[in-house]
């Protein structure tokens, strides 16, 4: 049996230097991929990756990318138990940004901008958990547990390093790509394999 594979993990430095070695898939929300991406970066949120597989079985040199590492590494995870190769950028965009190294924008217009997932998971948690002790204080003092719950979850998330609230907003209709947008992506990748193949 076939040992599986283990993510390469990359840091901005390595991947700058090598940038054009990759196809670097970045695996955020469009809102998220539209307010700064790696050069070259196409867009393939981590829920749309396994409908991805056979693009992405063809393609070579995958390095995943996220805000901060974490949905990257995941996504490896994914592929590498399919028996796809795949390098995570360490610290994501926020460490490649925070080096210096610059962040590609859309043409203004041309796509639509939400807040990072990052950003959305304090809104959402910040509000929960004033909810939670106002209706604490005024409706009934079980409804605290609502902020508990809240905290609790926040270290679990520290602790195993994901995000179920993430995960959930992820799938709300502002965070969702357009069927165009995946079919878009699925077919760069495919030309990209294509043209690997012709030079190979």
């Amino acid at each position: 049996m076939t040992a599986p594979l283990t993510p390469v993990v990359i840091t901005p430095g390595q991947a700058r230097a090598r940038l054009h070695e990759f196809t670097v898939i970045d695996v955020r929300t469009p809102g998220e991929h539209a307010t700064g991406h790696l050069p070259g970066a196409l867009n393939l949120p981590l829920d749309q990756i396994r409908g991805a597989l056979p693009e992405l079985r063809e393609t070579a040199g995958l390095l995943l990318v996220c805000a901060s590492g974490a949905r990257s590494e995941n996504a490896c995870r994914v592929l590498a138990a399919e028996g796809i190769e795949a390098a995570t950028l360490a610290g994501g965009t926020s460490a490649w940004a925070a080096e210096g190294h610059d962040l590609h924008h859309p043409e203004p217009g041309t796509a639509r901008t939400v807040w990072g997932m990052e950003r959305q998971v304090r809104l959402t948690a910040g509000s929960l958990v004033v909810l939670g002790i106002l209706l604490g204080a005024f409706v009934h003092p079980a409804w605290q547990l609502l902020s508990a719950g809240i905290g609790g979850g926040l270290v679990f998330s520290a602790l195993t390093n994901t995000c179920g609230m993430a995960a959930v907003l992820a799938k709300l209709p502002h965070n969702r790509p357009r069927g165009t947008h995946v079919a878009a992506t699925r077919e760069a990748l495919r030309l990209r394999a294509a043209q690997g193949a012709g030079g190979a």
